[in-house]
């Protein structure tokens, strides 16, 4: 039987691979970075300031943006930046995040 035309195979793919391709893709990898980042900002800028904030979004250059609760508070992120990038890296075990950047919200 011939191969389909778009390069596909016609076997049948076990669902581990299929998973890694999905969970390889960017939106699924930055999201999951992300959910990481949520999951331990509280340690990553304690208590207080985790209850004003939150991680969004991780871009491609690094920049991670970061929900602020008011003005002052974003204010405070932009002040800690690269402190909470140091943590946010520690807490991902990679130099992920080059610049944190807040939107108020």
């Amino acid at each position: 039987m011939a191969e389909p035309r778009d390069g596909r195979s016609r076997e049948a793919a076990g669902i581990g691979a299929v998973l890694d391709g999905l969970l390889g893709g960017r939106p699924w990898r930055t999201g999951l970075v992300v959910g990481r980042l949520a999951r331990a900002w509280p340690q990553i800028v304690g208590d207080r300031l985790a209850a004003e904030s939150a991680p969004i979004r991780l871009d491609d250059a690094g920049v991670l943006y970061v929900r602020a609760s008011t003005a002052a508070w974003a204010m405070q992120l932009k002040f800690l930046g690269a402190q909470i990038a140091d943590g946010a890296n520690r807490a991902l075990g990679a130099d992920a995040v080059a610049e944190v950047r807040a939107v108020v919200a």
